[in-house]
């Protein structure tokens, strides 16, 4: 049923001359419309920085300075050495969560800009910074990952299962007496981390984290939701801790709530363009990687990616790669190839559905609703990659690797916290740097604390620590 002013059409084209009929049309428009509107959304006001009025004036437009803010900052660099998902480093060298990283902000900057470009040309009028988008996408991008702990996604089971299922467990009567929220801890998230990481205060830092711009941080929250609604799947947006502070960014920006306790709201519309650049990109170098790895046939990495194309287009690749007798640039030549056909169809995707995606109607992502070809090509695979790339030994082995490491850290740790006044449990607490809280006045702020310290650690540090904890590898002497 077709809807003018508030009414059915036929229903609306029989009193339209009614002026009372269009006066009550125009309060329920008004009143349920909740459209989001791109001069809102698109904010360069700083998280934490409100109400400063001496910022210089710079060549880089806000949005440039949060990417190279980014960039430039520690738990940036720290990405190098964690895993994304095949061990690191080997006699091959693979993606770590830092090249994924840039290689997402690259395809997220592409994107961003032709949704940009073709929003300007729709709204020639509007106030709204849409020739910015690609660098708010890009800025998202890069720090998307950065909460994630070592050992890739080994690391966010580790967390969890620790408190739904280990010896963190018999501290959840204490932290809900507290009136906290246990879930953030069983359904630990590495975006929700994320957010954590930009925006808390910690120790000895300023306020408001990295202030960043609030349309760069909104656009890193996938899962707009707390903890409560993740269904135990590890996926939401924001700890309790951070909720207040992502509230006040969602309600500047116009991202309506879908409902107040526990919290939910929206998705920011650029979300779907980060989550596009993420997905095409892990999808496409996962491939890559497994084949270097010779985890799968050139062949099969070839027949994968060629699956994209049909027809014409086909053929023409087809004989590209008759010019090239190199393996691996006849790879890099597909997959670049595929990006580029990717980027394309969910930049078209997002203009026709920026209605939907405005008014928080449109479902799934934009991967999920590409064309019938490239659907079933990424299709296959994301099954392959499922079958035999994630399932591999060397994968496996790190997952197992991570999972115990990082349990008997958390395990020490959160020993250490609940008896501060312990002889050993003095020399852990000596190993925390200061900017983190252990001192917190709750348990749920404390048991925060070991997990910022945790989940911040590159793979090599986390196993320098364990092995120095367990006594199996001594500082030289």
């Amino acid at each position: 049923m077709e809807i003018v002013s508030g009414y059915p059409r036929e229903c609306y084209q029989k009193n339209v001359n009614d002026p009372v009929f269009r006066i009550v049309g125009a309060i329920f428009v008004r009143m349920t419309n909740n459209d989001m509107n791109w001069e809102r959304l698109l904010s360069a006001k700083r998280f934490g920085m409100e109400h400063y009025d001496g910022a210089k004036k710079h060549e880089r437009t806000e949005y440039q300075r949060d990417y190279d803010r980014l960039i430039f900052s520690s738990p940036f660099r720290r990405l190098q050495n964690k895993t994304q998902v095949f061990p690191l480093p080997g006699s091959v060298f693979v993606h770590n969560r830092l090249t994924h990283s840039l290689e997402v902000a690259s395809v997220g900057r592409s994107m961003g800009e032709s949704v940009g470009r073709e929003l300007r040309r729709k709204y020639p009028d509007s106030k709204a910074h849409f020739e910015e988008i690609g660098s708010i996408v890009s800025a998202a991008c890069l720090a998307h990952d950065m909460g994630n702990p070592p050992f890739g996604h080994s690391g966010e089971k580790a967390i969890s299962t620790f408190f739904s299922e280990g010896k963190g467990a018999c501290l959840r009567r204490e932290v809900e007496g507290e009136g906290n929220r246990w879930s953030d801890f069983t359904c630990f998230e590495g975006n929700a981390n994320a957010i954590r990481l930009l925006m808390h205060r910690f120790r000895g830092r300023r306020k408001g984290g990295f202030a960043m711009t609030y349309s760069t941080l909104a656009s890193i929250v996938k899962y707009p939701c707390s903890s409560e609604l993740s269904g135990g799947k590890s996926k939401f947006g924001f700890f309790a801790s951070e909720e207040e502070d992502y509230r006040l960014i969602a309600d500047d920006l116009g991202i309506f709530r879908r409902r107040e306790r526990p919290l939910q709201f929206a998705r920011y519309p650029l979300v779907y363009l980060v989550e596009a650049a993420d997905d095409i990109c892990y999808q496409m170098m996962d491939i890559e990687d497994a084949q270097k790895l010779r985890i799968l046939s050139a062949e099969k990495a070839i027949e994968l990616l060629l699956g994209f194309f049909d027809g014409e287009s086909r053929q023409r690749r087809t004989a590209t790669l008759s010019y090239v007798s190199d393996v691996n640039e006849q790879i890099a030549y597909l997959r670049s190839g595929v990006i580029g056909l990717l980027v394309d169809e969910c930049a078209a995707l997002f203009l026709r559905n920026e209605g939907r995606i405005l008014a928080g109607e449109f479902a799934g992502s934009l991967v999920g609703n590409i064309s019938p070809v490239a659907a079933k090509a990424y299709g296959r695979c994301a099954d392959f990659a499922l079958r035999h790339i994630y399932r591999s030994r060397d994968v496996l082995d790190i997952e197992l690797a991570g999972h115990r490491i990082i349990g008997y850290l958390l395990e020490v740790f959160t020993d250490a916290i609940c008896s501060p006044g312990h002889a050993y449990s003095g020399l852990l607490l000596d190993r925390i740097p200061e900017q983190y809280e252990t001192d917190s006045g709750s348990l749920y702020g404390k048991i925060q604390s070991v997990i910022d310290f945790i989940s911040g650690m590159t793979d090599v540090y986390a196993l320098d620590l364990y092995r120095k904890i367990t006594g199996i590898g001594l500082p030289d002497v």
